[in-house]
């Protein structure tokens, strides 16, 4: 069972993309247009984890060929971050100065969505891509398919 995962080839759309990947493109289109402020939905309050995609790919391998349980395996981080604290990070790795409002009469969802990953764990397995590595990487891709547009 895999977290919320993100990578190269994202769905950047605006409209039905995921919170990271449209929290890229919102955070570029800022910068490129000059904005003053980004709006994002909800208080920034809820917890979530991500998992760049290789990471991903590599869990599923192992457990392809060292697995042979029946009980299900959570593929994650373990780690978890305020989309507040996501939503800094992405500007800061975007070069988006403006000011970030959140609009508190958007819903939050749910309050916390964290992984126990201790069965993936003691397989040996970690994640190697650090969220804000991740992140450049995964920016460095919608450059990419913006270019290419």
């Amino acid at each position: 069972m895999p977290t919320n995962l993100y990578g190269p080839n994202d769905n950047y759309d605006p409209i039905n993309s995921h919170v990271l990947p449209a929290l890229i493109r919102r955070f570029y289109e800022a910068k490129i247009q000059q904005l003053p402020f980004v709006e994002v939905w909800g208080t920034g309050a809820p917890r979530r984890e991500f998992m760049y995609s290789d990471d991903m790919a590599e869990a599923c391998v192992l457990l392809m060929n060292s697995y042979g349980g029946n009980k299900i395996v959570n593929i994650g981080t373990g780690e978890d971050i305020t989309i507040r604290e996501l939503a800094d990070l992405i500007a800061e790795v975007v070069g988006c100065e403006g000011e970030i409002r959140w609009d508190a009469t958007k819903p939050d969802g749910m309050p916390q969505k964290l992984l126990d990953v201790s069965r993936l764990r003691t397989l040996g397995w970690k994640h190697k891509t650090s969220l804000k590595d991740g992140l450049r990487l995964t920016y460095q891709d919608f450059l990419k398919t913006e270019q290419t547009k």
